[in-house]
């Protein structure tokens, strides 16, 4: 109780492609509140996966001073990779990233000492482009709380992206996303290793913000997708974001899905020129905007509206779309 489990990751992906000596067999669970970090074994008994090992809150704190870990991803050296949103005590300017080692020992920490973002959250790497780009969500102090807006206007959420020298971990570059940008969360490269495009959600804004380098090699962004709020009534404030919290692009880039956990949809983009998405499709499954809900969103007309949301074999989808994964054939989100 209290771990608060966001994200998960794996000892190995295709990071590790050639390495006969790996293979994708524990999942690695970091605790954003409690800060421990799970490990568990899904190979010896794939249908009663088992706790491995638990790296001890304590232990990363003594060692490198982070807390809060929250997005993992493993590396081609056999180590995993943590981002830490904060110190123990919850402050911003106290994150990084923590090294586990491949027996799941605290190794360290990755960035060189002086290069810690103020925020963090998400981050992604190209070792073509020898680039990491991080993200920036918001102070543990603030966000474990609850979320408030006011906390915003205050400084303790981040607009920011960060570029990393990969796999040095000198941080080469911050790119302000503004108020257009406001809580960037998920941040993702094209699969194309070759490609130096990705893109970011930013939550708060509902935005999505495409970064690329430019001709000097430095990287620079601009706002892709837009979604506008809705006018509503009987919510907390008179206008609704749609609050985007993840996106999955299609290993082929032709595709990007993202969700709008609010407003309850679904939308697919068409990428396959990466600085015009087009929109393909779009499905509601929940949110706050459903029939049968209290809350209505106002049209240009004054007219009041909700989306209908389907039934899946008789039950009714209460929650709002939120974190999301494609199959590996693009065929199911």
């Amino acid at each position: 109780i209290g771990d608060e489990l966001h994200h998960s990751g794996w000892n190995a992906c295709s990071s590790c492609h050639g390495d006969p000596s790996t293979s994708r067999r524990f999942l690695i669970l970091p605790s954003l509140l409690s800060g421990r970090v799970y490990v568990v074994d899904t190979a010896k008994d794939p249908r009663a996966p088992a706790l491995h090992k638990v790296v001890r809150a304590e232990d990363i704190a003594e060692k490198t001073g982070l807390g809060f870990p929250h997005t993992s991803h493993c590396l081609a050296t056999g180590d995993i990779m943590i981002s830490c949103l904060g110190d123990k005590e919850g402050n911003a300017a106290g994150n990084g990233f923590l090294l586990l080692d491949s027996e799941f020992n605290v190794k360290g920490r990755w960035e060189k000492p002086g290069h810690s973002p103020l925020f963090g959250y998400d981050f992604w790497y190209q070792p073509r482009h020898k680039t990491m780009i991080s993200s920036s969500w918001g102070a543990p102090a603030a966000f474990r709380t609850g979320f408030d807006l006011q906390h915003v206007q205050d400084g303790l959420y981040g607009r920011h992206l960060h570029v990393y020298d990969w796999p040095g971990g000198e941080l080469k570059q911050t790119l302000d996303l503004g108020s257009t940008g406001l809580l960037p969360l998920e941040v993702r490269f094209l699969h194309d290793p070759s490609k130096d495009t990705g893109y970011v959600g930013c939550a708060l804004t509902s935005n999505m913000v495409r970064f690329f380098k430019t001709a000097d090699g430095s990287w620079s962004h601009e706002v892709a997708i837009s979604i506008e709020p809705l006018k509503v009534r009987n919510w907390m404030l008179p206008e609704m974001p749609g609050l985007i919290t993840d996106f999955v692009i299609s290993l082929d880039d032709r595709y990007l899905y993202l969700v709008n956990w609010l407003h309850g949809d679904i939308r697919q983009y068409n990428i396959e020129d990466p600085t015009k998405p087009v929109l393909a499709g779009q499905v509601f499954v929940g949110g706050l905007l459903q029939k049968g809900g209290d809350v209505v969103y106002v049209t240009d007309d004054d007219k009041e509206e909700q989306y209908a949301v389907p039934q899946v074999k008789g039950h009714r989808l209460r929650g709002g779309p939120q974190m999301i994964q494609l199959s590996l054939d693009g065929k199911r989100v």
